[in-house]
């Protein structure tokens, strides 16, 4: 990396922390209205979420001089915030909790904070909001990989643009990964205009999957028959791969066919998707038919898969 581009890195960074800090209130190290510097709260916020921790425990989790720890705890114990005890391994260590009058500060500080969030929350549109907490929990991951929880998957219905999305999302990963030409982009196209303009929502759906606000997946459940539904493009994101969101996808297309009343399901798709195919053999899909095949610029071999619901 160049001088110049991890100066410009430091300076953007250095910038937003001005800006968020300036942003929460908390310039002056105080939150809010409240009495308690930011690094009290955190303090508070510990022992409220763990049973009976030791002064030096809560300093290594939060990186807090051990000097300033202590005037913190000494002046929670005076104004009746807490309990202590020497810990039986080493008395000179202290073992805290919060008193009843602890957990009535705590409570009324948190609620504040919830309604600071609030507020600012509530001038963005949803979509803006999503895009805010995902820039947050990115921020998170790159910076302590493996220590945030990832985000639930959460399944929706198909709204306005989507349509444009998952023939994008479809034609690039199927490019990326297999090789195929524009031809499959065509066909994706016209698989998503037929389903809207004939969508019937008693016997079709479409499903979103989204983790963090953000659209990582999706499948299409249309009618093949009176009483055999299809499965088609189902489709997940490279990076959200592994966190179970084709399963999922799968499992609710089946369940939205049980609801439609279809007696049994269908889907077509290659040999070489192996972790598709290991999603539909799991969810009781068996093979019944193969028929090679030149589609999308490749010699492929097409794959009839049904299942009973």
């Amino acid at each position: 990396m160049s001088t110049n581009r991890l100066n410009d890195q430091i300076a953007a960074v250095r910038a937003f922390n001005r800006f968020y800090t300036r942003k929460l209130g908390v310039l002056d190290q105080h939150l809010g209205k409240s009495p308690f510097s930011l690094s009290e709260a955190r303090v508070l916020y510990e022992l409220a979420h763990h049973d009976e921790l030791a002064a030096k425990e809560i300093g290594n989790a939060l990186g807090l001089d051990p000097g300033y720890l202590s005037r913190i705890v000494q002046s929670f114990d005076e104004k009746g915030l807490i309990t202590r005890r020497p810990l039986p391994a080493d008395r000179r260590q202290y073992q805290l909790s919060l008193t009843a009058k602890g957990r009535q500060t705590f409570a009324k500080l948190n609620l504040g904070s919830q309604n600071e969030v609030a507020a600012m929350l509530a001038p963005l549109s949803s979509g803006d909001a999503s895009r805010l907490t995902q820039a947050m929990a990115t921020i998170e991951a790159v910076l302590e990989p493996g220590q945030s929880q990832p985000a639930p998957v959460v399944l929706r219905s198909h709204r306005v643009g989507d349509m444009g999305w998952v023939i994008s999302k479809q034609a690039a990963a199927y490019a990326a990964d297999y090789g195929w030409d524009i031809s499959y982009e065509a066909l994706v196209a016209e698989i998503c205009a037929q389903f809207i303009r004939n969508y019937d929502a008693t016997r079709e759906h479409c499903w979103i999957a989204e983790v963090g606000g953000e659209p990582v997946g999706s499948v299409f459940l249309v009618k093949a028959t009176d009483e055999i539904a299809k499965l088609r493009l189902l489709q997940v994101e490279k990076h959200a791969r592994g966190l179970g969101v084709g399963r999922a996808l799968v499992e609710q297309c089946i369940q939205g066919a049980r609801e439609r009343g279809y007696k049994r399901m269908t889907l077509w798709t290659q040999s070489i998707l192996v972790a598709a195919r290991g999603i539909y053999k799991s969810a009781g899909f068996e093979l019944v038919a193969t028929k090679p095949h030149h589609s999308f610029g490749h010699d492929l071999v097409g794959e009839t898969w049904e299942r009973d619901l």
